[in-house]
């Protein structure tokens, strides 16, 4: 799509157009959609957070438990290698669903203690650092880099972000940016 004549590019979201590191790029535009996820949520009722967006089957409240699972999945289990739960008991349909008895505010806190996990590995760690074997990857072979392992937390979050687009317009009429 072009600019009509005279009118200014709107920026680019994510990291500043000055940033060219790979490493800064990437953990900047996943900051961004971690941001992204939050504004969409923005001004939803509690009732609205929780209750399942038809056609879709899921809750605004249930996406972001399900990438609070994500980013304990890839991070903690794959890249660590740390001896915790995957997968909730129930598989995927216990991911997306938030129990009635579960406050939003626990759901909330849980994903950013997963957001703070990744965090704190990432600190020191490269792109080209292997994931540790033992979690989700027995093998050097299927272990893949910390720079792959983010490109997928990546995508996912670019994916869900969009699918939360789609939940808020049926929600309220809200449309993203």
């Amino acid at each position: 799509m072009h600019n009509p004549p005279g009118q200014v590019p709107a920026p680019l979201d994510g990291p500043g157009v000055e940033v060219t590191d790979a490493r800064e790029l990437l953990l900047g535009y996943l900051e961004w959609y971690r941001e992204a996820l939050m504004r969409k949520l923005s001004g939803l009722s509690d009732e609205q957070l929780r209750e399942p967006v038809e056609p879709l089957g899921w809750s605004p409240l249930g996406l972001v438990q399900h990438l609070g699972w994500v980013e304990r999945r890839w991070m903690r289990w794959g890249f660590a290698a740390e001896d915790v739960l995957a997968y909730p008991p129930g598989g995927d349909e216990a991911e997306w669903t938030v129990p009635a008895d579960r406050a939003t505010a626990q759901v909330m806190d849980a994903y950013r203690s997963e957001v703070s996990h990744t965090r704190a590995l990432l600190d020191g760690a490269a792109l080209n650092d292997r994931a540790r074997l033992g979690g989700r990857f027995r093998t050097s072979e299927q272990a893949p880099s910390l720079g792959r392992i983010l490109f997928h937390l990546l995508q996912e979050y670019a994916r869900h972000v969009g699918h939360l687009d789609v939940a808020r317009e049926l929600l309220d009429g809200t449309t993203g940016e």
